[in-house]
């Protein structure tokens, strides 16, 4: 199996209700940070290779046919570079919204503070961290950032290959844009910032242990699976 679809949405662009949609329409496995929590062991040390240059791309999506979310997604264009026959695909949202959303959540200084010192926490500072840098807690700065990401992938993707999607549109445009019948159940709405807040406070945040993280994830995503498809 190789990709086919790569998501260039950053975390907080409704992936988790995307990973569902994708999954849903036979573009499963999809790949997101959740599936790094679930199988931590693995892949937080592949990702720190990509994170230090030497990326296996082909090991770390073994099985997967989509990618969404963090840290996959600013990896965009070596992702497009390596896998050419895959379709890209820009999650978007307003970006003070985003910004407001990430700060409650994965950029919390409470969600990040209780993985200091841990490999998840090296991981994230060598991945996705790593493009907001001194300027996380800016709002301005990061909405900036935010608008010119999704520029620079509008820009270079060439438009073929490209669908940028607001997920309340629904299953129209991604479903024509992939080629596939639009299912008769309704699109998928997963709202994980009140989930990841209610299963993350639990512990005061992410479990650091590798191990407890793989168990928190498991439960995560079923739990969001069953509320995302419960209409």
């Amino acid at each position: 199996m190789t990709l086919k679809v790569i998501g260039a949405g950053p975390g907080r662009t409704a992936t988790f209700s995307t990973k569902f949609a994708l999954e849903h329409v036979g573009f499963g496995p999809c790949y997101h940070m959740v599936e790094v929590f679930r199988r931590a062991r693995r892949n937080i040390a592949l990702w720190q290779d990509v994170a230090d240059g030497k990326p296996d791309w082909d090991t770390i999506f073994d099985g997967y046919a989509s990618t969404v979310d963090y840290p996959a997604a600013i990896y965009w264009r070596q992702l497009a570079e390596h896998y050419p026959q895959a379709k890209v695909l820009l999650t978007v949202r307003d970006a003070d919204s985003w910004v407001e959303s990430c700060n409650a959540t994965i950029n919390s200084p409470r969600m990040l503070a209780s993985l200091e010192g841990s490999d998840l926490d090296r991981m994230f500072k060598g991945t996705y961290l790593k493009s907001f840098g001194e300027h996380i807690n800016d709002p301005q700065w990061m909405a900036d950032w935010y608008r010119a990401y999704n520029q620079e992938i509008i820009d270079t993707i060439p438009a073929e290959r490209l669908l940028v999607f607001h997920p309340k549109e629904g299953w129209g445009p991604l479903c024509e844009f992939l080629e596939v019948p639009v299912p008769a159940e309704p699109f998928p709405r997963v709202n994980s910032r009140d989930e990841l807040g209610d299963a993350s406070d639990e512990q005061g945040g992410l479990p650091s242990d590798p191990e407890e993280l793989e168990g928190f994830a498991g439960g995560y995503i079923e739990m969001l699976r069953a509320k995302a498809f419960a209409a």
